[in-house]
């Protein structure tokens, strides 16, 4: 690590550490990458974050930043002056993209997750409320480009790396995304238009063999 004043310890398939991959590409932040084996954790990551010993982790200046929101946000206020600013500058704004970030990680991923991990009646109530959230998504996003209006930014950073899993999730779960959200699978094809998300997110089909090989290990 010496010498790198910008380190990133992550996995590939890991939603979280996208968000970090984007908002760095956003600001053009040169780093290194590492890559973690999260069977055979490396001892600077159990180092660097004691407390979850979770990816990812950015290091910068030899100081860690866990939590790949709070990432993002850290991000975003030590290179405030690179273009473009992630969060928004009125401070109503800032706390509603805060909370759909939120938002996305306490519904969003819970849904998605039971979707892999479950089956029978406990599989169709998570299609039923994963399908929901994303339609309460939608409705926040309404006609607007993104998220949060004109600009891409910290809301769209946090939610669009889920689009990597809705082949796994269409496929295990037998499901439609884009016919029961339309909308929402337009804000993922016109966030894909940025070289910062479509060079950050793994090929979906990649993305469902993992999950698939995960379902078979937990049974």
């Amino acid at each position: 690590m010496a010498g790198s004043e910008v380190v990133l310890l992550d996995f590939w398939a890991s939603l979280f550490g996208m968000r970090v991959r984007i908002a760095l590409a956003e600001k053009g932040v040169q780093y290194d990458y590492k890559e973690e084996n999260l069977t055979n954790k490396s001892q600077l990551l159990l180092e660097m974050n004691p407390v979850h010993k979770k990816i990812p982790v950015l290091i910068h200046h030899g100081k860690p930043i866990c939590e790949s929101n709070i990432i993002v946000q850290y991000i975003d206020e030590a290179w405030q002056d690179k273009y473009p600013p992630l969060l928004p500058a009125d401070s109503y704004l800032k706390a509603q993209a805060k909370f759909w970030a939120d938002f996305v990680d306490k519904k969003i991923y819970d849904a998605g997750k039971r979707i892999l991990s479950t089956k029978g009646e406990e599989m169709e109530k998570a299609k039923t409320e994963f399908i929901d959230w994303l339609k309460v998504l939608e409705g926040e996003l309404g006609e607007k480009p993104y998220l949060m209006g004109e600009s891409f930014g910290y809301a769209d950073i946090a939610i669009v790396p889920f689009y990597c899993w809705f082949y796994a999730l269409e496929t295990i779960g037998k499901m439609n995304i884009e016919k029961e959200c339309p909308k929402l699978i337009a804000w993922v094809k016109r966030c894909m238009e940025r070289e910062s998300v479509s060079k950050s997110l793994p090929d979906p089909h990649k993305v469902y063999e993992f999950l698939s090989e995960m379902q078979k290990k937990i049974g």
